[in-house]
């Protein structure tokens, strides 16, 4: 197994869902941080603790590194979500303020992307005629 070496806050704020530590995790968060999940946005520590006790903390999410870049005050890492919710590969990416992050931003992979296309085309039925 290879070794991604993430730097800090980033791997600090990891290690802290992993332990599913919430007060940790909310505490790497400048105070009007956000994280932006698929477009949708949670500002401030009170917005930030709903969203992860619906979403992420809440449904115990572990995150597995794969890769790590970085440019400039932004950190970059694609993981492997496992958890009682979503479950599959995502790139997530850092705003980082001094010690601290301003934003965590969550998109799809094109994996994650895929399967749920493929799932919607189960599910609805093609129309027929005009």
């Amino acid at each position: 197994m290879t070794v991604v070496l993430v730097p800090d806050p980033v791997a600090s704020l990891i290690e802290a869902v992993n332990r599913n530590d919430v007060e940790a995790f909310l505490g790497f968060f400048v105070e009007d941080g956000e994280v932006d999940d698929w477009g949708r946005r949670f500002r401030g520590h009170a917005a930030i603790r709903g969203w992860s006790d619906r979403e992420f903390m809440g449904v115990q999410a572990q995150l597995v590194v794969h890769r790590c870049t970085r440019a400039g005050n932004r950190i970059n890492v694609d993981v492997d979500v496992t958890s009682k919710g979503f479950n599959g590969p995502s790139p997530f990416s850092f705003a980082i303020a001094g010690d601290r992050i301003r934003q965590m931003r969550i998109r799809s992979s094109n994996v994650a992307m895929s399967l749920l296309l493929d799932v919607k085309s189960m599910l609805i039925p093609p129309r027929s005629g005009p």
